[in-house]
């Protein structure tokens, strides 16, 4: 078993997809493909997950509770928005990270394909 992996930012094999559920979904019809490509125990998270994840225009509210998201954006275009907080805009290239307790809007300006790792 290797420690090392690779991520494929082009998946071979069919996407999990889905649509932003009504009580988040706050304008559009934005639709969701994720790609789950990896899940590890680790510590005290109850495990890291990493995949592509992609997202039609649409705004959806963003809660991440106690869990942490690291975002690499590798096509489309974002605004984010913390509750209480400026709209921050996120392009090819650019990441972030959405640190537990985060709450405010996700609004996917262009389709927006991103590499995440998401520890919960």
């Amino acid at each position: 078993m290797t420690l090392l992996t690779p991520i494929d930012i082009a998946p071979a094999f069919a996407p999990r997809e889905d649509v932003a559920a009504p009580e988040k979904l706050i304008e559009g019809a934005p639709a969701f493909k994720t790609w789950a490509l990896d899940e590890v125990p680790l510590g005290n998270w109850s495990k890291i997950r990493t995949g592509i994840w992609e997202a039609t225009p649409g705004t959806t509210r963003s809660a991440k509770g106690e869990a942490l998201e690291f975002c690499h954006i590798l096509s489309g275009v974002v605004d984010l928005t913390e509750e209480g907080g400026e709209t921050r805009r996120f392009t090819a290239g650019d990441s972030f990270l959405m640190k537990p307790g985060f709450k405010g809007t996700w609004k996917t300006i262009e389709t927006v394909r991103k590499i995440y790792v998401f520890a919960d």
